[in-house]
């Protein structure tokens, strides 16, 4: 009874399952690492961390990559770009965009490079003007 209190309160705790994430990550259990960053960005976000959110999202997008889910990983990264850019976090979004193009390199989807490459040069203007 108790094991299951524990278990109940780290699905409760986004940075918990963040750091879950990260162990599975790093021994090579993706599919579960991407679960745990899933669960951990909803929570992040009812928190109104939306930063950790973001990149909890790109954690489960690196996951799908490595495990060559090409069209799960753009669907996270571009999911944190979107988070990021509508939160500020511009330079996070534009390295999100960045793996979400890698993706569609891997997908050979020519156009949807070509149409994040033009995006990621524009982002990268915008912020260069800000300087």
């Amino acid at each position: 009874m108790a094991r299951g209190l524990v278990v109940m309160a780290e699905e409760k705790d986004p940075v918990k399952l963040h750091k879950t994430g990260n162990t599975l990550y790093e021994l090579g259990k993706y599919e579960e690492a991407i679960e745990n960053f899933l669960k951990a960005s909803e929570l992040y976000q009812k928190a109104n961390n939306f930063f950790d959110a973001a990149y909890s999202l790109f954690k489960a997008g690196e996951c799908s990559f490595m495990l060559k889910n090409y069209e799960k990983a753009v669907e996270y990264f571009l999911k944190s770009a979107d988070l990021s850019f509508n939160k500020g976090f511009d330079r996070f979004g534009v390295t999100a965009l960045e793996y979400a193009r890698d993706c569609y390199k891997a997908l050979a989807q020519k156009e949807k490079v070509e149409e994040l490459e033009k995006k990621i040069k524009e982002v990268k203007a915008k912020l260069e003007e800000s300087f």
